[in-house]
């Protein structure tokens, strides 16, 4: 059975104190916090198999190539990747999408060609591809956002034109906690014979993922976000459009043959991944995904929609509170959240600055994340400029949300003067 209060035992910051209280945890969608068996796998291949990979015939770099590679089938596993050619490991989502928008917009776009976006987007998918806006003269196109905080797909489909190349949207929004429809979204999409990227940073850590049964193009996911290490993620592509798109950094690894006249690359995925990996927190990343499935992710999601509705529900007390969400109504009438939500709720509280709440909160032990939450876009079209937001995972618990909540019900008071 599933148990959050024996899973944080797995976690031990989670039992040190702040300002003299013990801490709770909500800040989960900028990173999770990292299991012991994760902390472990990386320090024991530090201590007794540290080479570098793909390029010795000695032992342990044939060791840690085999721990790489096996971390790569991991990988493929976990989001049901066709073949471990599609599995590109990068820096993070944000690497990820940039080699996208560089290397698709090179080869596959020209002048006056469009991208479709949405008006939910985090940073990382808006601005590489205004990168390459001003570079190649393409545009973007934006799918607005309804009043009930979910995308606008009748909208959507009026965005398609003839110079229309790619789309590219999260799967979950860092700040609405809004899961978006991605197979109904690649369907309108590939009816024009538009490729998909998916923004999986959100849903990674929380549900299950199937490239295959979403029918998604590209996708892009971050290992810090799921219980892994940082500067590790994975860009996911199909096959057919890898080798359609032209390599993204030169160096080391990622050649085949190099003259002073040529070169030629190697074969997926090394093509994209020039020079040294970070070996150790593939392995990272691999023994995390070993750990939620251990679990069993549709244990944590369910967990983590019943924390996120209660939370929703306690917050309610506080006079003045505003939750930016995806809601449904019950059967008495009242707002409830809906099933399509992924792990964040932000919030305002009247005219009280995100800011000096999330101060307070933090003086009280919990942690919350304030501001624009990379999503500037999104803040100007719910008129805020900021929110305050909490976020779950897999070991928190209703003892968790009860302290956030009684903090909140605290400072509301004093910073209302």
């Amino acid at each position: 059975m599933y148990n959050p209060h024996t899973i944080r035992k797995d976690f031990p910051i989670l039992s040190r104190e702040v300002y003299g209280r013990p801490l709770v945890y909500l800040d989960n969608a900028a990173t999770t916090q990292k299991p012991l068996c994760v902390l472990d796998a990386m320090r024991d291949e530090y201590l007794n198999v540290n080479a570098n990979v793909h390029r010795g015939v000695h032992y342990l770099s044939q060791q840690a190539t085999d721990l790489h590679e096996a971390a790569r089938e991991r990988v493929r596993r976990f989001i049901n990747a066709r073949k471990i050619e599609e599995v590109v490991f990068t820096r993070g989502t944000t690497e990820a999408i940039n080699l996208v928008a560089q290397t698709f917009c090179e080869s596959q776009m020209k002048e006056n060609d469009e991208i479709i976006v949405s008006e939910m987007e985090h940073h990382s998918n808006i601005v590489p591809w205004q990168l390459q806006a001003t570079k190649r003269g393409i545009r973007l196109r934006v799918i607005p956002l309804r009043d009930d905080y979910r995308l606008d797909l009748d909208a959507f489909r009026q965005l398609f034109t003839d110079r229309t190349r790619l789309v590219s949207v999260t799967h979950v929004s860092n700040v609405l906690g809004t899961q978006n429809p991605i197979a109904d979204i690649v369907s309108i999409a590939h009816e024009h014979g538009v490729p998909v990227l998916v923004d999986a940073a959100q849903s990674a850590p929380h549900k299950p993922l199937d490239v295959q049964a979403l029918d998604c193009d590209f996708l892009a996911l971050s290992g810090h976000k799921m219980y892994g290490p940082t500067g590790i993620g994975v860009l996911y592509g199909r096959e057919e459009w890898l080798d359609r798109l032209p390599p993204y950094q030169g160096g080391g690894e990622m050649i085949d043959r190099v003259t002073w006249e040529h070169t030629t690359f190697e074969r997926l995925p090394f093509k994209f991944e020039a020079g040294t990996p970070d070996y150790i927190a593939t392995h990272g990343l691999a023994t995390a995904i070993d750990y939620m499935e251990s679990l069993g992710l549709e244990n944590i999601a369910a967990h983590e929609h019943e924390l996120g509705a209660y939370a929703y529900q306690q917050l309610q007390q506080v006079d003045g509170i505003h939750v930016y969400a995806p809601t449904l109504p019950s059967a008495d009438g009242t707002p409830v959240l809906a099933r399509e939500w992924g792990g964040a709720l932000s919030f305002n509280v009247g005219n009280i600055h995100h800011l000096d709440l999330g101060t307070l909160l933090d003086r009280l032990g919990v942690a919350v994340r304030t501001g624009h939450h990379c999503a500037q876009p999104l803040m100007d079209r719910l008129q805020v400029q900021g929110t305050v937001r909490a976020s779950f995972a897999l070991y928190n618990t209703r003892e968790d949300v009860d302290a956030f909540v009684a903090a909140l019900q605290r400072v509301v008071p004093m910073l209302r003067g």
